[in-house]
């Protein structure tokens, strides 16, 4: 479920309407003035987190963004800055006011002898590459959903995959910022650098990111292969598979299936053949929907139109947190990817993007491995941990628990924040899928989520120097708990500089939400 668009025109005026409201209902109203609604529930993509913002801001130029940061900055009311509302967190939501960039969505200018684009932070990612392809150009990397805006893209540290390539936040060139306190603002290396590269990654809380430059590449077809190997067999070929462009892996908890997804840049003498056959879906899903037959045979006539993710969903939903029956829709799985082994053909942005399945839970870390061309062996380590402690376990820990990797970031911070340049991070992702309309289910799901990801968290975060992705990671319940993640925080990342940046530009507070004060402010 996407975050809800409700388009209005933001009017002028704004050191006026001050000068008239003085109470917080008389600045309410002098927010809806300036084109705020409100009575909207916003929700993210998978409906775990909703808000009901004071007021709801759908500006229609960067003047006018100006405008609504202004005026509540004056008003010393909160003022959160959202996407397209995709983070399993929902870092982006706030019951304070908040502001959408969906309407400031113009592709700028494209530069081909730079490679350079430069758009509006409400740009979609989508809609960038489409700019791009006339050109030429696209995007060096992609995370799995092309819809995301191009400011939530790169404020939360988005990623792709490729252990020579870096997370999407070393694409930005330069950036305009509306602040709190100082207005618009222009960063780039060579205009404030050390504010820039904090600012790359910036989670929203430093000002609303408002144009983007980023450096592209020549647009490429990739040939991607699906391959399925056993954990040995991983263990023997990881050094040449991180060779490959692009890569990754999806671990099948309870099976010896490892699914391998690569993708390369087709070659100048690989493009005159035909295309490889499509793999026959009906036969490829046949384990899954044998499953669902032999488990819920009232689904029969359903069943034979379910794609691979919806048997997969409608199987799980069946008894989410059963592990012996976990384990048998993973096996049905592992099959499902053996008949899917194969190649196609297309261009990047069509090929690294993919289906990520219904609404879920998902906790995602990056840790060090190493350098590029030379994993030193922990990326792999931490899975057989990992695995060992579900099987174990009674988790009923669905597939696939997905591992990618990147190159380092510069951004202070990136998860993937480090010095060298060829410094190699992995990432590591878990899962589990909620069913839409089962209020009870969906809570026992989520009690059993955060009992799987508590165990990661105390049993091999610390041990791998693991931290989470900013758009997947959730304070604790437990108070001693939550303080030791922000202990964990400040010796990762720069949080008094973040902080002390934040006083600078953004001196009420206006920006940030309760997610992220649990997570940056210090211990009392």
């Amino acid at each position: 479920r996407m975050l809800a668009r409700t388009r209005i025109a933001v009017a002028s005026g704004t050191a006026a309407l001050l000068s008239r409201h003085r109470s917080v209902a008389e600045l309410l109203s002098g927010g809806e003035a300036l084109g705020g609604s409100a009575d909207e529930e916003i929700s993210n993509w998978s409906a775990t987190h909703s808000a009901m913002p004071s007021l709801y801001f759908e500006p229609d130029s960067t003047d006018a963004v100006g405008q609504v940061i202004a005026f509540m900055h004056a008003a010393g009311q909160k003022l959160r800055v959202v996407g397209s509302a995709l983070s399993p967190n929902g870092i982006g939501l706030s019951d304070g006011a908040m502001i959408n960039m969906a309407q400031c969505s113009k592709i700028l200018s494209v530069d081909p002898e730079r490679r350079q684009v430069t758009v509006q932070a409400g740009a979609r990612v989508s809609e960038v590459v489409e700019a791009l392809r006339p050109h030429g150009l696209t995007l060096q990397n992609y995370a799995s959903i092309a819809e995301q805006q191009i400011g939530g893209f790169v404020q939360v540290g988005a990623h792709g995959t490729g252990a020579a390539i870096p997370p999407v936040d070393e694409q930005v060139v330069s950036m305009r910022l509306i602040t709190p306190a100082l207005g618009e603002i222009c960063l780039s290396e060579a205009d404030n650098p050390r504010l820039f590269r904090l600012a790359r990654v910036g989670l929203g809380a430093l000002g609303v990111v408002s144009e983007v430059t980023l450096q592209c590449v020549p647009a490429h077809k990739l040939v991607q292969r699906v391959s399925v190997e056993t954990r040995a067999g991983i263990a023997a070929r990881h050094a040449e598979l991180l060779q490959h462009q692009h890569m990754r892996y999806m671990w099948i908890p309870h099976t010896d299936t490892v699914v391998v997804v690569t993708c390369d840049p087709l070659g100048e003498g690989d493009g005159g053949g035909a295309p490889p056959p499509p793999v026959d879906e009906a036969w490829a899903t046949e384990p899954l929907r044998e499953l669902l037959l032999q488990r819920a045979p009232e689904q029969k006539a359903g069943a034979s139109g379910m794609n691979f993710a919806q048997l997969r969903d409608a199987l799980l939903e069946l008894a989410p947190l059963d592990k012996s029956h976990v384990a048998d829709v993973n096996r049905a799985e592992a099959a499902f990817w053996k008949r899917s082994q194969g190649a196609r053909v297309d261009w990047s942005d069509r090929i690294l993007g993919f289906e990520c399945g219904g609404q879920q839970w998902v906790s995602e870390v990056a840790l060090p491995c190493g350098a590029v061309g030379a994993s030193d062996g922990r990326d792999l380590q931490y899975m057989t941990d990992l695995l060992a402690l579900i099987e174990a376990s009674d988790i009923p820990a669905p597939s696939p628990i997905e591992q990618r990797w990147s190159r380092r970031s510069a951004s202070p911070m990136s998860p993937a924040h480090s010095a060298g340049e060829d410094d190699l991070h992995s990432w590591v992702g878990i899962i589990m899928y909620l069913p839409i309309d089962r209020p009870e289910a969906r809570q026992a799901i989520t009690d059993a989520f955060w009992d799987y990801n508590a165990v990661c968290r105390r049993q091999l975060w610390p041990k791998y120097d693991a931290h989470q992705h900013w758009a997947k990671i959730e304070p604790p319940a437990d108070a001693a708990e939550r303080a030791a993640v922000r202990r964990r925080l400040r010796d990762r990342f720069p949080v008094d500089e973040f902080n002390a940046a934040r006083r600078e530009l953004d001196p009420k507070n206006i920006l940030s939400n309760r997610l992220l004060d649990a997570l940056l402010e210090a211990d009392p």
